[in-house]
């Protein structure tokens, strides 16, 4: 049967790829990434060519070292399918077809960095108004 062995070697692709972008983003080497994931040079080079599927508690040891949330691999893994309820602002982004996977992975720095320094939306009096509503501007 060539389809479910061709979609897990793709997805394989697809994780390695991601990963090497995610790893390129935060301006690591291979070296450098997999030190602080406690794999090997070689075991990270074959995880980032698709080469091989690493476990769960390797692709946790991934994440924390590129400071990116493990669910996001274990889905691209597979290990996890993707929640049926409405996505999440980070699955919408990574389900963007429009998308390419810098513009998703800028959009997620974009977004966590936000998060991190806890600038939600803005709340209460002092809130932007949408475009088109009425409300003069401050001076």
């Amino acid at each position: 049967m060539a389809g479910p062995p061709a979609e897990i070697e793709q997805r394989l692709r697809d994780l390695g790829e991601f990963i090497r972008e995610q790893r390129r983003s935060t301006q690591l080497s291979l070296r450098k990434l997999a030190a602080r994931a406690g794999v090997s040079n070689p075991y990270l080079s074959q995880i980032e060519r698709g080469l091989r599927k690493p476990s769960a508690e390797i692709l946790q040891a991934i994440a924390r070292a590129l400071q990116i949330s493990a669910e996001t691999l274990y889905v691209r893994a597979g290990i996890l399918d993707r929640a049926p309820e409405a996505p999440g602002t980070e699955q919408a982004i990574l389900a963007d077809a429009t998308l390419g996977e810098h513009q998703k992975q800028v959009l997620l720095e974009v977004y966590r960095s936000l998060r991190r320094t806890g600038s939600g939306p803005a709340a209460g009096p002092d809130a932007v108004p949408p475009q088109g509503s009425a409300g003069g501007a401050r001076g």
